[in-house]
């Protein structure tokens, strides 16, 4: 798929890439606002950074975009002093335009890329990887059912999922998807999207992760937050979502199983 962004402002007057095709924006609220309230703050980078380990600690960035969620991982890596584990960011997107228009002399400033974040995000552009002092961040472009296998299970400790809604880009966000994100997980990962759609917490479930309730994204929605385990939820779906469940018009992704709601409510999370 070829993206064709632009640069647009919205209603509050911050900045915003829009896809020219499907009228899609990204970060409706701004890139760093955005990425730091719906995916670093809940994701814990931070106390994670400190954790003993002798092993990298792994972010996932599915949809790239920007780069506004994986460079504010960089930037909190590369500030953080003291005793503190290595950080690496693999992005996968299928396209690098929205990160090369937002690298745009024009657009820098307000996409936070004037320092050396942005230096690193040109780096990642040009080469495809950038080594910084605490941080590899890496580039993978291509369709995610290709570029995950290659990077073998259980590697991720975080992620980040970012990509255009269902609407836009039905393929990332279905049973099967989660599913393969749910391998590359280790124990004790989490992942972090702005969807709080019925069939997207579905799809998560069915996919092996235990599931809440995320950041508010505007009034009445809320994104949405996945882990390996319930206990590292702040708020976990209950039995009244599982209620609404069953009376949803819409529950479930096109591929889930025929018995998906069957499988739902015998989940441990709801019994």
């Amino acid at each position: 798929m070829t993206l064709d962004c632009e640069v647009v402002q919205t209603r509050s007057g911050t900045p915003a890439l829009r896809d020219k095709l499907t009228g899609e924006m990204m970060h409706r609220t701004g890139p760093m606002i955005e990425a730091r309230r719906l995916y670093l703050e809940p994701s814990r980078l931070f106390v994670r950074l400190r954790e003993q380990g002798s092993e990298p600690l792994v972010v996932l960035d599915v949809g790239l975009g920007a780069g506004s969620n994986a460079l504010a991982a960089w930037r909190c890596s590369e500030s953080l002093a003291g005793p503190r584990r290595r950080l690496r960011i693999i992005s996968l997107d299928r396209s690098p335009a929205a990160l090369a228009l937002a690298l745009a002399p024009e657009h820098a400033s307000a996409f936070g890329l004037l320092d050396s974040a942005g230096e690193a995000a040109q780096a990642l552009l040009t080469r495809g990887r950038h080594v910084a002092l605490h941080t590899e961040w890496q580039l993978r472009l291509g369709e995610i059912e290709a570029e995950l296998p290659e990077f073998g299970i259980e590697f991720a400790d975080i992620v980040f999922w970012d990509p255009f809604s269902p609407r836009v880009n039905p393929g990332l966000w279905t049973y099967a998807a989660f599913a393969a994100v749910r391998r590359a997980c280790r124990g004790g990962a989490t992942l972090h999207t702005y969807s709080g759609a019925t069939s997207v917490r579905a799809a998560l479930l069915l996919a092996g992760f235990a599931v809440g309730v995320g950041e508010k994204v505007s009034e009445g929605k809320y994104a949405t937050c996945a882990a390996t385990s319930p206990e590292l939820l702040a708020q976990p779906l209950d039995r009244r979502w599982l209620d609404r469940l069953g009376r949803s018009t819409a529950p479930f992704p096109p591929d889930a199983p025929l018995d998906a709601l069957q499988r739902v409510r015998a989940l441990a999370q709801f019994v």
